[in-house]
């Protein structure tokens, strides 16, 4: 039996995540800012379901929500980083306000998290974090600039992560889901600024026109991706990126095309800029050691 902890529990993915935990007979811990809505959809199981009050952003309620659930069972196996909310407009039409609540959610409030859950995790030289990213983490878009860059922000933060705990076997994965039929694109997820630029309406302006449209009608199940989910958080050598919807596999496979064909146009520029001397840094890839390479056995170890 794992013990997972799992923000943004009280729907969406965190929820579906949390209800096919429990019904495997794992433990859950299911935060969220309301934790009665948790209660009312989860099935009543006191002995294996502990749903916490948690603001993500709040780093004190943080500690003391990882305190309580080392308290009811002893450890935490599976840290699901899901607490995120979206942001509609182009990135010029997006208020400071807006962006710094943004940030202060997806990423610093993964990172208080995870502040709080890697003690833990370290101590027990084992455990699973599984950092819910997006298609835009990958690959941005107008109209969602200003939330793919919180997501661009949570893949950086977890490539490095990977490599810092793998020695102490920890793995971590970045879960990039598509377009799922959540209520991600509603009103309380989703903040559409009410700034509006007229030159921007080819574009930005377009997507805003068309997220309605998208809503509860996105190609991707939201029970399968929790299960894919479950799957990632078993697997004895998990992957560092995990695309979720055929959306995503696309829209993948078409940036690195992209980024492929335009390095190749621009490599003279990019060779033409070494020092003309030779020095002592060897040639090749970088010499900072990865997890990958320095750190192999304690890397293929299972959480």
């Amino acid at each position: 039996m794992h013990t997972w902890f799992i923000t943004g529990a009280s729907r969406g993915f965190g929820l579906e995540i949390a209800r096919q935990a429990l019904l495997r007979g794992d433990a859950v811990v299911a935060t969220a800012r309301k934790p009665e809505a948790v209660e009312a959809a989860l099935p009543h199981r006191p002995d294996r379901l502990l749903a916490l009050p948690l603001d993500v952003t709040d780093e004190e309620a943080a500690r003391t929500a990882v305190t309580a659930a080392v308290d009811a069972f002893g450890r935490i196996d599976v840290l699901v980083n899901n607490a995120g909310r979206g942001l509609l407009g182009a990135v010029e039409e997006s208020s400071d306000a807006a962006v710094r609540s943004l940030y202060d959610t997806n990423v610093f409030g993964l990172l208080n998290v995870s502040r709080a859950v890697l003690p833990v995790m370290r101590r027990q030289r084992s455990g699973r974090v599984l950092n819910l990213s997006s298609l835009g983490g990958f690959a941005s878009s107008s109209g969602f600039g200003i939330y793919c860059s919180t997501k661009f922000a949570v893949e950086g933060i977890s490539e490095a992560m990977r490599e810092e705990l793998a020695p102490l076997g920890v793995h971590v994965t970045l879960v990039e889901p598509g377009y799922f039929r959540t209520d991600f694109l509603d009103a309380g997820s989703l903040r559409t600024e009410d700034r509006l630029i007229a030159d921007y309406a080819p574009t930005a302006g377009a997507v805003r026109q068309a997220v309605p449209g998208m809503n509860h009608a996105q190609p991707g199940d939201p029970v399968k991706g929790a299960a894919a989910v479950l799957t990632l958080a078993d697997a004895e050598a998990p992957p560092l990126r995990a695309q979720l919807g055929s959306d995503c596999l696309a829209e993948l496979e078409r940036k690195l095309a992209s980024v492929r064909q335009e390095a190749e146009a621009w490599r003279e520029l990019a060779l033409s800029t070494d020092h003309d001397e030779a020095g002592n840094w060897p040639a090749g890839p970088s010499p900072v050691p990865s997890a990958a390479t320095a750190w192999a056995p304690a890397h293929d170890r299972t959480g």
